[in-house]
């Protein structure tokens, strides 16, 4: 009874906060709800026997991603009239998908109904005398190793392909070319300058007679 309460409980907050995600008019109050959701969704994995990708959830989403967000909505200078524009200008495809996505909802429910039972998961989620994180890990680099490798070359070739997009040679910008540093030479590198003798000359209004 306690444990069907808490799934509710932290069920019910997470869907709330996640629709707040959307629905909020502040960035930064979007940004907020989204951390809260990772928070209801940690305890759920918590409720599941996963520990370790609650703690996960929680160290890098909340603690990096989210924040990083956060910091990132508040630097930026958001123009809420346009976003607004934007937004009601695409109400309709939004509307759409949301049907599209609820319909679909609904008939998983009407065919196949909700069974609940998060006692009987929490004790089948890792075998008897192995602790959640090596259950992860064997699962991740035995049976899945080949998911696992191509996952992180989508998100390698993702973000090499952000970096390539927004790393623009802006004009008459002085930036360092590593190539053009390591192909010198004595040639390009040294100047070497023949000064003939007497060839300075201090100029009139700097010399300490012209000053007195």
């Amino acid at each position: 009874m306690t444990t069907a309460f808490f799934f509710y409980l932290f069920a019910i907050l997470a869907v709330a906060s996640g629709a707040m995600v959307v629905f909020a008019k502040n960035p930064v109050h979007a940004v907020l709800f989204l951390i809260l959701t990772f928070f209801n969704a940690a305890g759920l994995f918590v409720l599941l026997g996963a520990e370790f990708l609650a703690m996960l959830l929680v160290v890098v989403y909340v603690g990096a991603v989210a924040v990083l967000f956060l910091f990132v909505v508040m630097m930026l200078d958001v123009d809420f009239a346009e976003l607004k524009a934007g937004l009601i200008k695409n109400a309709p495809v939004g509307l759409l998908v949301g049907g599209v996505v609820l319909a679909e909802l609904v008939a998983l429910v009407a065919f196949h109904g909700i069974t609940v039972s998060p006692g009987r998961a929490a004790a089948v989620a890792t075998p008897e005398g192995v602790t959640n994180t090596q259950a992860i890990g064997q699962l991740l680099y035995t049976k899945y190793v080949y998911f696992f490798q191509g996952a992180g070359m989508v998100l390698l070739v993702a973000m090499i392909g952000a970096i390539v997009l927004t790393l623009r040679h802006r004009e008459n910008v002085k930036r360092q070319s590593v190539a053009a540093q390591v192909a010198r030479g004595p040639a390009t590198g040294v100047e070497v300058v023949k000064v003939p003798s007497g060839g300075f000359d201090i100029p009139p209004a700097t010399k300490p007679e012209a000053a007195e």
